[in-house]
């Protein structure tokens, strides 16, 4: 059974991934990214990937928390992952830092690899 987790940590990890692969990397293409890992998600472990609510509208798949922090980057590149603020508990401090990749378990890292190598072959596809 998979685990759920953080829309934003999925997407980190995504993020992380085409970036040291040298592809390229946009708020749509997380979305369809995102797309793609649910599916293959609900038909393995018969659960969401993830907590946050998904929207189905005319421009696709959407997770609107997703959406709305990599919008500003518009259809560029994105090289890092979102900020999230973080306060230690005892400390005064309040740190910013990118979003965590998840810990994975190995059928779920082979699951998001093949999403990410369907991805890949549309992309190699475009460019020929």
């Amino acid at each position: 059974m998979g685990n759920v987790y953080c829309a934003q940590n999925i997407t980190a990890y995504i993020i992380y991934e085409l970036n040291e692969s040298h592809h390229f990397v946009n708020n749509m293409s997380i979305q369809s990214l995102l797309s793609t890992v649910e599916t293959k998600w609900q038909q393995t472990f018969g659960h969401s990937a993830f907590n946050e609510a998904v929207y189905v509208k005319e421009e696709g798949y959407i997770v609107k928390e997703v959406f709305e922090e990599y919008k500003a980057h518009g259809t560029g590149h994105i090289a890092l992952p979102a900020t999230e603020y973080y306060l230690q508990y005892g400390s005064f401090q309040l740190i910013e830092r990118t979003y965590a990749v998840p810990n994975f378990t190995q059928e779920e890292v082979e699951l998001v690899q093949s999403a990410l190598a369907q991805y890949r072959e549309r992309l190699f596809l475009q460019a020929s």
